[in-house]
């Protein structure tokens, strides 16, 4: 498998090189896991300044809301009371973070770097070998693992496989954004976040929207494809926190 390597300043600058150097480098084999081919490589990505903008690639599935719930999900757990019941996922990873066999693995977290700054054991781990074996989605994300450097708090991510084209981006906004969660905890700054993915890939069905993306990085200037977080998308993502909170009561309703 080839291994790449990128790095910048921004999220979504990174997450362009990423998916870039995947469409270019990235070797075409079969999945029959999911019954088609797909693109892949061996991806880390490092934002220097995750909270620097512009902060949101407009080259992702989904919008405003669709970002807004999936931040809600692993930072608060809207979804939590949807494990188990049999028409859904066996886990979430909000749950694993902070339920992991009955352990707070956030509040730990904030603690051991409370207790040492320099420590290097604030590590939660996702995957649960109770479960993921059997499962025939399991976790993607492994493993979370956060320092204090230099008077701030630096993310780093390990997933076991991540969808560039639908998934990643969404994955490592929120991160960040459980990483800002923790940082203010601390009282601490925000500082690099590191996003490793051992099988970084492309299903078949999605070639054709990662050509759309890559001629979006290739031809159009960086205003044209990102989004300033802070006085404008953010709150088009809080006014649909109402409209989620609503769905999920319903979703609730209906499963009770």
């Amino acid at each position: 498998m080839k291994e790449i390597f990128v790095q910048g300043k921004t999220l979504p600058e990174v997450y362009h090189k990423a998916i870039l150097a995947l469409h270019e480098e990235g070797d075409i084999l079969s999945c029959k896991d999911w019954n088609q081919r797909q693109k892949e490589v061996s991806m880390t990505f490092v934002a220097e300044e995750p909270l620097a903008e512009p902060m949101v690639s407009r080259l992702y599935i989904g919008g405003f809301r669709e970002l807004q719930q999936y931040v809600m999900e692993v930072l608060d757990g809207i979804l939590d009371f949807k494990i188990g019941d049999g028409n859904c996922w066996e886990y979430t990873y909000h749950d694993r973070l902070v339920n992991y066999e009955g352990f707070d693995q956030v509040e730990f977290i904030v603690n051991e770097l409370k207790r040492s700054g320099d420590t290097r054991r604030a590590v939660a781990i996702i995957r649960d070998n109770k479960v993921d074996p059997f499962n025939v989605d399991p976790a993607c994300l492994q493993h979370m693992q956060f320092f204090i450097r230099g008077d701030k708090l630096h993310c780093k991510v390990l997933m076991r496989s991540n969808d560039a084209v639908e998934a990643s981006f969404m994955n490592a906004f929120a991160f960040i954004m459980l990483q800002k969660s923790i940082a203010d905890k601390l009282d601490v700054g925000v500082g690099s976040y590191t996003h490793r993915a051992n099988s970084y890939h492309c299903y078949e069905k999605d070639f054709k929207l990662l050509e759309q993306y890559i001629a979006g990085i290739k031809n159009k200037p960086v205003e044209e494809i990102t989004y300033e977080y802070e006085g404008y998308f953010k709150d088009f993502m809080e006014e649909s926190i109402e409209e989620i909170n609503e769905a999920v009561q319903k979703l609730k309703e209906q499963t009770a």
